[in-house]
């Protein structure tokens, strides 16, 4: 296609939609936590909490502090009220989307629970888009979030068991990252900021290579990553270069490698524009994190954060954001299923 895509219909091969009237991103936020804070990217977060339990008393309560505060955050940084906001949509690791529904309860905002493990973000945003575009909403709030010791106690052992961690096991990133969704009359950008244009996705489908490591969730990922891009390339007949950037979830450096490999394969050769969330959020040497950052909010808190930034500024002029989750719950690994993958791709320009 031109470097300007346009199409008669809003959906563009098997399994790509492009926006015909495309929403924006009028404001975004993040909260992370303080090892989060310590890494690359700590000067990109809004509020980074030195306290993991938020003056709460358990992880998941700590969680659900953490997207309050996100979304309350976002809203005031886009000088709005929640009651502004005709939709929520998002979710989080924790088992029926908790740490979500008692974070966001108080905003009284009707709301779309999603789960998508760590590929959430994309989810989010892509529901959030379609409902502005639609016609369906003015503005969406999409939000996600992780917490490091709630995953760890649901998913693994509780911290107090001391359990060894391999060198393929990521680390589960404490924080939550938030967006607003509006259409092109909700859009006021700062002067001399680009504005941040939704315009269009590439919803994922459930991949299963047949992995069963918990402990290697870029394994796990990687082929559902590989096989949105590719779709993504295929849908709108574009190579690579067509992006600035080609920016994964929370693949780590183990998924990286898999990734590459695998489009590869097909004659997509990402190496020299792909980045991993997962990879910049930690110092590989100084923070002990093994293969990476993982969780909803590691891809969720650099886009809200660095990823926004760098297209506000047009460092960036076009990039595909895809999220990666793995999705796997206590119940099937305990029953030794596999633990298949899904990846949603969001194409996002600076204006």
């Amino acid at each position: 296609m031109a470097d300007n895509i346009t199409a008669q219909s809003k959906i563009v091969g098997r399994q790509s939609v492009l926006f015909q009237n495309s929403p924006y991103i009028i404001a975004a936020a993040s909260i992370a936590g303080k090892k989060e804070g310590e890494g690359p990217m700590g000067a990109h977060f809004d509020v980074i909490q030195q306290d993991p339990l938020l003056g709460k008393d358990s992880w998941e309560e700590a969680e659900s502090e953490l997207i309050r505060q996100a979304a309350e955050k976002v809203l005031e940084k886009a000088g709005l009220k929640n009651t502004d906001i005709r939709y929520l949509v998002g979710g989080d690791l924790l088992g029926q989307l908790i740490a979500t529904s008692f974070g966001i309860a108080e905003l009284e905002i009707p709301t779309f629970g999603l789960y998508g493990a760590c590929s959430t973000m994309g989810e989010a945003i892509s529901v959030g888009a379609m409902l502005v575009e639609g016609g369906y909403a003015e503005k969406v709030l999409a939000l996600t979030s992780s917490h490091f010791a709630g995953a760890e106690k649901q998913f693994r052992f509780p911290l107090d068991y001391g359990n060894q961690r391999p060198y393929s096991a990521s680390w589960t990133v404490t924080g939550s990252g938030t967006v607003i969704i509006g259409d092109r009359n909700s859009n006021h950008p700062k002067a001399g900021e680009a504005s941040v244009v939704i315009k269009g996705i590439t919803t994922g489908k459930i991949v299963d290579y047949g992995i069963k490591d918990s402990m290697n969730m870029g394994a796990a990922m990687a082929p559902a990553a590989f096989d949105t891009i590719r779709q993504n390339f295929e849908d709108l007949g574009v190579e690579p270069s067509y992006y600035d950037k080609i920016i994964t979830g929370d693949l780590g450096y183990v998924g990286k490698n898999i990734l590459i490999d695998l489009l590869k394969e097909k004659n997509y050769d990402i190496s020299g524009n792909h980045m991993d969330c997962g990879i910049e959020i930690f110092d590989k040497d100084s923070q002990d994190t093994h293969a990476g950052g993982s969780g909803c909010g590691c891809s969720a808190i650099i886009f809200a954060g660095y990823i926004l930034e760098q297209l506000r500024i047009k460092a960036w002029k076009r990039i595909l954001f895809i999220p990666t989750g793995a999705l796997l719950s206590q119940v099937s690994f305990n029953e030794g299923k596999t633990v298949p993958g899904i990846a949603h791709a969001i194409i996002v320009e600076a204006e």
